[in-house]
C-alpha cells in the first residue's frame, strides 16, 4: 500500500485478510460502540431465550469502525454459521435464490454494502426477510408460473456506508438498526493496545496515545499505522514504539498529528496559498493539486470536512482559521473572494428617485452637481 493510502478506510483483500486475525470474538472484546453493544446484547440474549432468530440487523456508517467484526460477533455469540456476501456480487435474482435456499436454521447472512444490490434480487429479499419464503418464477409471459420455495429462517446482517441510497421497502424490514459513530482517541488507543498484544509489538502508553490522534477516529486505520510503525521501531529503533519513535516513523509516511496525509496537506496548502483561503471551484483545487476532482471530493474532502479546516459553500471551498493554524500561518481576516464587490460601486439609488455619484447627488432631471449633464445628453 502506498503512503498516500494510510490513512484510507477502505482496506485490499490482503489488508482484510490480515485484519481477520484481529477482530474481536465477542461482544466484552470489542472496544468503542457502548450503546450499540448494549443494545445488541439485549437483543441478542433475548432471542437466544425465546429460541428463535434474532430480528434482522442493518449497521450503517464510513468503512472500517467494525460493521464487518460486529456481524462476525452476532454468530458467535448465537453460536450458528455465518455466510458472508455483498450487494454488488448478487447481480440477478437467481444468484439470492441460491444463497438463502442453501442456509441452514438460524445462518447469520452479512450482506455487505447492501445499497448495491440489484434491484430484482432486493425485491425478492423482502418476502425472504419477512416470511421466509422467495418465488421462483419459471417461464416467461401468459404462460408464467410461480413456484415458491420455504427458506429457513435466518437472521440478515445488511451493512451500508450509504444508508441514505436504501429504498424505503428494505430498511423497513430490519428489526434492529444502529449508527456506527467514529472513535474516541481513547478508544483507539485500547484497540491499539489490543492490537499490539496480538502482533507481539512492545507499545508503550504515550506511543498508543499517538498514533491514536493521527488515526482519524477508525480502527483500521489505527492497525494499519501500527504496523508501519511497528517496522519503523524493529529497523530503526530498539523494537518499542514509543511516542518518539511514532513521531519519527509517521514522518516517513507523511501522516502529520491530525491524519492529514500528503494530498490532504496539498488542498488545503492551495486552497491557503495560491487561492487566500478560497471560495474556489472543485474543479479548480483538483488541477492545482494535480489530481481528479472526484479524488479530492471523495478521498480528500470528508476528513477537511470533519476536522473543521474546510467548508463547503455555494461559491466554492473556504478554509477555516483552523487551517491556516495547522499549516502555521496567520489567518486572513477577509479570504479572498470572501466579500463581493458593490453593484454600483460609484452610484447607487436614493429613496425620492435621485442618483448618488462619487461626487455627490445627482438631481432628478440627471444634472451633475457642476451645472452638466448624463454622458446619454438628458
Amino acid at each position: 500500500m502506498s503512503a498516500d493510502g494510510l490513512v484510507s478506510a477502505a482496506a485490499s483483500a490482503e489488508e482484510q485478510a490480515f485484519e481477520a486475525g484481529l477482530r474481536p470474538r465477542t461482544l466484552t472484546e470489542f472496544v468503542g460502540q457502548r450503546k450499540v453493544r448494549e443494545q445488541l446484547s439485549i437483543m441478542l440474549e433475548g432471542a437466544q431465550a425465546r429460541g428463535r432468530p434474532p430480528d434482522h440487523v442493518l449497521l450503517s456508517g464510513p468503512p472500517g469502525l467494525g460493521k464487518t467484526s460486529l456481524a462476525m460477533i452476532i454468530a458467535e455469540e448465537l453460536a450458528v454459521p455465518l455466510r458472508m456476501t455483498s450487494g454488488p456480487a448478487i447481480e440477478r435474482a437467481g444468484d439470492l435464490v441460491a444463497i438463502l435456499t442453501a442456509l441452514s436454521p438460524g445462518e447469520v447472512l452479512f450482506l455487505d454494502e447492501i445499497h448495491r444490490i440489484a434491484r430484482p434480487a432486493e425485491e425478492l429479499l423482502y418476502a425472504a426477510m419477512e416470511d421466509f419464503r422467495v418465488d421462483v418464477i419459471l417461464g416467461k409471459g401468459p404462460g408464467a408460473t410461480a413456484i415458491p420455495l420455504d427458506v429457513a429462517p435466518f437472521t440478515l446482517v445488511g451493512a451500508t456506508t450509504r444508508s441514505g441510497l436504501l429504498t424505503g421497502p428494505l430498511r423497513d424490514r430490519f428489526g434492529f438498526t444502529a449508527h456506527l459513530d467514529f472513535y474516541a482517541p481513547d478508544e483507539l488507543a485500547r484497540v491499539l493496545t489490543r492490537s499490539a498484544g496480538l502482533l507481539g509489538v512492545s507499545l508503550t502508553e504515550d506511543g498508543a496515545a499517538e498514533v491514536a490522534g493521527r488515526s482519524r477516529g477508525t480502527p483500521r486505520i489505527a492497525n494499519r499505522l501500527l504496523r508501519r510503525v511497528r517496522d519503523y521501531a524493529e529497523v530503526r529503533a530498539d523494537g518499542v514504539v514509543t511516542r518518539d519513535v511514532a513521531r519519527a516513523a509517521l514522518r516517513i509516511y507523511d501522516v502529520d498529528g491530525l491524519g492529514l496525509d500528503r494530498l490532504d496537506r496539498a488542498v488545503l496548502e492551495a486552497l491557503v496559498g495560491r487561492f487566500g483561503g478560497g471560495p474556489v471551484g472543485l474543479t479548480t483545487l483538483a488541477v492545482s493539486v494535480g489530481e481528479e476532482p472526484e479524488t479530492v471530493e471523495d478521498v480528500a474532502e470528508p476528513f477537511l470536512l470533519r476536522a473543521g479546516l474546510l467548508i463547503r459553500t455555494s461559491r466554492g471551498r473556504v478554509a477555516t482559521p483552523a487551517a491556516f493554524e495547522h499549516l502555521g500561518l496567520e489567518p486572513i481576516a477577509e479570504p479572498l473572494g470572501r466579500s463581493q464587490a458593490p453593484l454600483f460601486p460609484d452610484t447607487g439609488l436614493l429613496a425620492e428617485g435621485g442618483l448618488l455619484s462619487g461626487d455627490g447627488l445627482l438631481t432628478e432631471s440627471g444634472a451633475l452637481p457642476d451645472g452638466g449633464m448624463l454622458p446619454d445628453g438628458s
